[in-house]
């Protein structure tokens, strides 16, 4: 052990005069801030700033950037605002705020894929154009958001992002981008547990990154490629390159790779038994991290210490080193499934944005020509009341009763035109309602088609990459691992065949409830039925607002059967039921009353000859003046703009058509019931 620390000391002692450097290089970036003579420079130091902190302490380098960014809106720059957003992801989500992290690529991801903001660009250096600039930052993004899947376990989109930033730069034949993209993806590649192809990306991210200048990221590789000779049983290569790390992270101002390199070591002594050596690492990735601001690297060395000291027969030391590591443990589960939770909404709400914003725009659409509609039958009706006006008035100054027949005649006509335009608006108000309808249904089944489509690009994605192998083993003629590849490939295509089938079902679903009702009926499981639309209502509602929530009960009589129904028909009609509920819960939940647990209930049993199917909710009710509206067409108590008064107009007439009946029962305050009765035939 004594032994070996002095040989490390002896590789470092070259190094040490170098590491003296940094304090310079930080002392000159604060002194530039304090001297920039305008707002523009003073943020270019500002995010210099951010990008040193990024390897020494990750709350500073947030600080400093988030102050370039106030700058650079104040300013209006919107190329500098974007490229700081892209460097400060980095910090963010190794901190382990994903959510903010996700928001920030996105944004930035909307801002370098479209080749007009170029014209953002003002500073562009000789052999560099504005759309070169765009593609290295567009490559950027792709990277970071590799580095941002890696950290939350989603390897599959990691090797996706990580390899687009790589064709990005190789087209740019940018060989520090392509240094930072490399290394990027190994990660990925490690927990898929592909080392040869992390050791490819290492060795090829080792061979860029020497052959540039900045190599600030170097140790980074040397702890990847010592991890992939850990994991294949090479201890001796492990600890040399993590030995390596270290020098490199000291060499290149580095001291939060220097601290995992550290740490990495310490994890090696530690599988070896070599304790004392293990402590002793262990320690000094612990000063380190202590000052960096990553939390869950410094509760990991507080559990190798506490492990160090119990092997080593000193329990107490042990408890108390176990004790830091748990309480820290502890904070960090808690925020981490806070930040993973909020991480996955986040994504599926900017999976279903581009789908908002489509139905936003057939809305308006139709409001725009239901206006114009209602704007013209205004004027006309204005016309006609003035022609009837100007012929009564006629009428009374000419005594020839031969006009009156045609005066008669000509208000008739006029009246039938009036009467045929307000039957066109009135179907085309309907109209606009079920489009409204199958937008809530959209929402809905967007969620479930997504899970099987992802699948299916992720493991035809992991074939891929079989197939490549599968070919390299034929080559050297090793047989067992083809044909264990080749078992693999054919599990994955079983895989890509079911959830195929899966999003196949789903949009044949989809397209059955949005196509036009054939208005023949067909035998149909009204408890499937009711069960399917109550959960499309229920997650269209959470696509629209994340904080919506409610329980769902239901309570269903399987002595039912099938029955004779349309069931695009009835499907809309408890689609409406169902959205009406669930506005009726939230709308009390606002009140903020005490214990108030929003509920909507389903029941369907067997009366006699007749099914019936109970929609309840506890929400605020109907008033009493009101129920005697609620199924005449435009009638609505909800505030203006959010409701047409057609839904449940519709409702009892879909009801009626299948010689059924509607009705409620409400308390004010309590909430209410609609009952529907089919014929069992």
């Amino acid at each position: 052990m004594k032994l070996f620390i002095k040989i490390l000391l002896l590789l470092l002692l070259p190094f040490f005069s170098k590491a003296q450097s940094p304090q310079s290089e930080l002392d000159s970036l604060h002194l530039k801030v304090q001297l920039a003579k305008n707002d523009t420079i003073r943020m270019n130091a500002l995010k210099d700033l951010g990008g040193y902190y990024d390897d020494v302490n990750l709350d500073s380098s947030v600080h400093y950037s988030e102050k370039a960014i106030a700058i650079a809106g104040q300013l209006q720059l919107r190329f500098d605002e974007a490229t700081t957003n892209a460097l400060i992801c980095w910090p963010i989500f190794k901190m382990g705020n994903y959510p903010r992290a996700l928001k920030l690529l996105n944004m930035d991801l909307d801002f370098f894929g479209n080749p007009a903001n170029e014209k953002y660009i003002y500073n562009v250096s000789k052999g560099q154009t504005p759309g070169s600039i765009r593609l290295y930052w567009l490559s950027y993004i792709h990277m970071t958001f590799c580095g941002l899947y890696s950290y939350t376990d989603n390897y599959e989109k990691a090797i996706v992002s990580g390899k687009e930033a790589i064709r990005i730069a190789e087209y740019l034949k940018d060989t520090l981008d392509l240094a930072y993209s490399y290394s990027t993806i190994v990660e990925a590649y490690i927990k898929f547990n592909k080392l040869d192809s992390a050791l490819y990306y290492c060795q090829g991210a080792v061979d860029f990154y020497e052959a540039g200048i900045e190599r600030k990221y170097l140790a980074d590789v040397y702890i990847q490629i010592g991890e992939i000779f850990k994991q294949k049983g090479e201890f001796i290569l492990a600890k040399e390159n993590f030995v390596k790390a270290i020098q490199t992270g000291i060499l290149y101002n580095n001291p939060i790779l220097r601290g995992e390199a550290q740490l990495e070591l310490a994890r090696l002594f530690q599988s070896q038994s070599k304790f004392d050596s293990s402590l002793y690492h262990s320690k000094e990735a612990l000063a380190i991290l202590e000052i960096t601001g990553k939390e869950k690297s410094t509760a990991i060395a507080y559990r190798m210490i506490s492990d160090c000291y119990l092997s080593l027969g000193k329990s107490d030391s042990s408890f108390v080193y176990l004790r830091l590591a748990t309480v820290l443990n502890d904070k960090l589960d808690k925020a981490e499934k806070e930040k993973i939770q909020e991480f996955q909404v986040a994504g599926f709400e900017e999976a279903l944005r581009s789908q908002e914003l489509e139905k936003e725009k057939i809305q308006t659409q139709n409001k725009i020509r239901t206006y114009g509609l209602l704007a013209g039958l205004v004027v006309f009706m204005l016309i006609a009341f003035l022609l009837y006006r100007n012929n009564r008035n006629r009428k009374k100054a000419n005594d020839l009763l031969q006009h009156k027949n045609v005066e008669i005649e000509q208000q008739k006509k006029n009246v039938e035109q009036t009467l045929t335009e307000l039957k066109s608006t009135q179907s085309q108000l309907i109209q606009s309602e079920k489009m409204a309808s199958l937008g809530e249904l959209t929402a809905g089944i967007a969620h479930e088609i997504q899970n099987p489509l992802n699948f299916v690009n992720n493991f035809s994605e992991v074939n891929t990459e079989l197939i490549d192998e599968l070919g390299e083993e034929a080559e050297k003629g090793n047989l067992d691992e083809v044909k264990a590849i080749a078992k693999d490939i054919k599990e994955n295509e079983q895989k890509i065949n079911h959830h195929g089938k899966r999003a196949g079902d789903i949009v044949k679903g989809m397209l059955q409830h949005s196509r036009t009702s054939t208005g023949v009926k067909e035998p149909t499981n009204i408890n499937a039925l009711a069960d399917e639309y109550l959960r499309l209502s229920y997650h269209g509602l959470r696509a629209k607002d994340k904080d919506f929530n409610a329980e769902m009960k239901t309570d269903f009589d399987a002595t039912i059967g099938k029955i004779n129904i349309i069931p695009q028909d009835i499907g809309r009609v408890l689609l409406n039921l169902f959205n009406n509920a669930f506005y009726a819960v939230n709308e009390q939940k606002s009140r903020n009353l005490n214990s108030y647990e929003p509920t909507v209930s389903v029941i369907t049993k067997k009366v006699g000859d007749k099914v019936e199917i109970k929609v309840s909710d506890n929400g605020n009710g109907i008033p009493q003046k009101a129920l005697d509206k609620i199924f005449q067409p435009f009638f609505t108590t909800k505030p203006t703009g959010q409701g047409t008064g057609l839904g449940l107009s519709l409702s009892y007439d879909i009801v009626k058509a299948h010689g059924g009946e509607i009705k409620v029962e409400t308390k004010e305050g309590e909430g209410s019931i609609f009952i529907i009765q089919l014929q069992n035939l």
